[in-house]
């Protein structure tokens, strides 16, 4: 009931964020790409060769062009996931048309600008759907259904659906259009990815020493973040010795390194990026303890560390 109830309370979250992304996205579209001749990719993309040969609205088109694949993903993916992707589809068609008249407000006419910021701000929009657990159906749909029967990769597919389409833009317009196209749907990928994965970037660090607790202790006292400690085992010697386990910002890491090298010269320092990193300390105010002064660093310790990072400032 209490899953429930989360649940029910998420999904005005979850469609306020994707009909956000879905407005970022066809507006992205009608201010970078249609102006310049350029494609997207997707049904989106088959939907923008079209109008640029008979003027037929982007929206209807994307909106009919999905109305198999939805009938598709009904029967062979379920119901749930079906009507998530029949809002995406409805509001993204919508904004596609209802954004129209940015056509005649293009803030750039050259062509790589229009590549490059297309792709940004489609990443932002079709990032934000998808971190919603949304999305706006076309080509999406058919590498879910590819996905499930054949067991191919889900980007590879839409990949493959995407060189036809800029395939056919360089044969009907060129091949400087289709480059740039490639540019586009590139950058807007690289977004993509980036919105989904989180910009709450850190770094998780894995630290194998004799002198673990020392460490830890410098850690926590000249940086004050928290330190989890591991089991681990030597597979060659058997020894066991506790891990170093801490989450730091990107700015922290040269101190790490500083203070564990300080303590310890022949300490093993394994360094991870960690995409998105949630809790006490990063998305909510930390509450720092102090230090028992029993397990504070020695004074000979201290002075170490203290050393080390004056010569590096």
């Amino acid at each position: 009931m209490r899953l429930t109830a989360m649940i029910a309370k998420w999904k005005p979250l979850q469609h306020f964020g994707v009909v956000i992304g879905c407005l970022i996205a066809a507006s992205s579209i009608n201010l970078f790409v249609v102006p310049s001749h350029l494609l997207t990719g997707g049904v989106t993309g088959i939907a923008m060769i079209v109008y640029y040969l008979a003027d037929l609205p982007i929206g209807v088109q994307t909106f009919i062009y999905n109305l198999p694949l939805l009938i598709a993903s009904y029967k062979l993916l379920g119901r749930n996931y079906t009507v998530d992707v029949i809002i995406g589809t409805v509001v993204f068609s919508i904004c596609l048309d209802a954004t129209k008249f940015l056509n005649n407000y293009a803030p750039v006419e050259d062509l790589m600008l229009a590549s490059v910021y297309g792709g940004v701000f489609n990443g932002i929009g079709y990032g934000l759907v998808f971190r919603m657990n949304g999305s706006t159906g076309g080509f999406d749909i058919l590498g879910a259904i590819i996905k499930k029967y054949y067991s191919m990769n889900m980007g590879t597919v839409i990949f493959a659906f995407n060189c036809v389409i800029v395939s056919v833009a360089g044969f009907l317009f060129g091949i400087a259009p289709a480059m740039f196209t490639l540019i586009c749907m590139y950058t807007n990928s690289i977004v993509t990815d980036k919105v989904i994965a989180g910009l709450n970037r850190r770094k998780a660090v894995l630290i194998v020493s004799e002198k673990s607790k020392e460490i830890s202790e410098g850690i926590m006292q000249e940086l004050k973040r928290g330190v989890t400690f591991l089991h681990g085992q030597g597979g060659f010697s058997g020894n066991e010795r506790d891990i170093v386990l801490a989450v730091v910002s990107l700015t922290q890491i040269a101190k790490v390194k500083i203070i564990t090298h300080a303590i310890d010269k022949n300490a093993f320092m394994i360094i991870m990026s960690a995409s998105e990193v949630v809790g006490r300390g990063f998305t909510k105010p930390s509450r720092t303890k102090k230090i028992p002064a029993q397990d504070k660093l020695s004074p000979e310790t201290e002075k170490k560390i203290q050393a080390a990072l004056a010569a590096k400032d």
